[in-house]
């Protein structure tokens, strides 16, 4: 957006100041799903991912920052789906949950940013929805957790008695170091090797008698939780997302914000990271 004013200075002449609101490169991850629960879990999907450069902002109205929890993981349901993220117009669909016992038969993989992963009997995985934002989960073997999918691609094949491993993570560098963003989750095992996550992001499923047990999402990278077997606590609940913003530090400050962003100008780059709901005035 931009804004012209004309100054007097004396005798007539006119200094005409100009002002810009920058565009901005935004990146938005939704909170991760839960792994599904007893018996042979899917692992949740990751939150889903968007990333751009050239967004416009308007001054003078806040804009709004909603950052999505994780989705619980459970000890005998399908994971729940995580929530989304927000930035202005930009909405990241929070992962879908993965498949799990219900009591009265075994579950499929819940559909979001990306899929979880089809319960351990041969169940079928979630797909990514809206298309664009993540990749689908897979489907469960004999007595193998399917896994999430992961912004990176999509969940890997559970095999007898084996846990898939989680669709991988993406790396992004936008606030100032490398960090793994939206990994899936592993699937539970049987008697066999549990998945393990997305590098960096997604939690690892759960193996035989609890040991190791599933892991969560880890927090702000949206990330899938571990698919659990039935045989120790709960499957991992999904990893909390974040919405990061940067534009280049010739621009001013923002006027206003809320819900405390951690804000840094290094490099060339005004950043502002929230990892809790607020907003933010140019």
């Amino acid at each position: 957006m931009l804004i012209t004013s004309g100054v007097t200075i004396g005798s007539g002449v006119s200094l005409i100041l100009t002002s810009v609101t920058p565009t901005v490169e935004y990146l938005v991850v939704a909170g991760g799903g839960g792994g599904g629960g007893s018996f042979l879990g899917g692992g949740g999907g990751a939150g889903g991912y968007r990333t751009a450069t050239g967004f416009a902002v308007a001054s003078g109205t806040p804009i709004t920052v909603t950052v999505g929890a994780g989705g619980p993981g459970t000890t005998a349901l399908p994971g729940t789906q995580g929530l989304d993220s927000v930035f202005s117009t930009i909405t990241s669909a929070g992962g879908g949950g993965g498949g799990g016992n219900s009591g009265s038969g075994y579950g499929d993989g819940v559909s979001g940013g990306s899929g979880g992963g089809g319960n351990g009997f041969g169940n079928a995985a979630g797909a990514a929805s809206p298309a664009g934002q993540g990749n689908a989960g897979s489907a469960g073997a004999t007595y193998g957790g399917g896994a999430g999918g992961g912004a990176g691609g999509a969940g890997g094949a559970g095999t007898f008695a084996n846990g898939g491993n989680g669709g991988a993570s993406v790396a992004s560098s936008i606030a100032g170091i490398s960090v793994n963003y939206a990994g899936g989750g592993g699937g539970a095992a049987y008697v066999g090797t549990a998945g393990t996550g997305g590098t960096g992001s997604g939690g690892n499923g759960e193996a035989y008698a609890g040991s190791p047990a599933a892991s969560a999402g880890v927090v702000n990278t949206g990330g899938g939780g571990g698919g659990g077997s039935g045989y120790g606590g709960a499957a991992g609940s999904g990893g909390s997302g974040i919405v990061i913003i940067r534009y280049a530090d010739t621009y001013a400050a923002a006027t206003s914000t809320t819900g405390s962003p951690t804000i840094t100008t290094a490099g060339g780059y005004r950043t502002y990271i929230w990892t809790s709901s607020g907003s933010i005035t140019f």
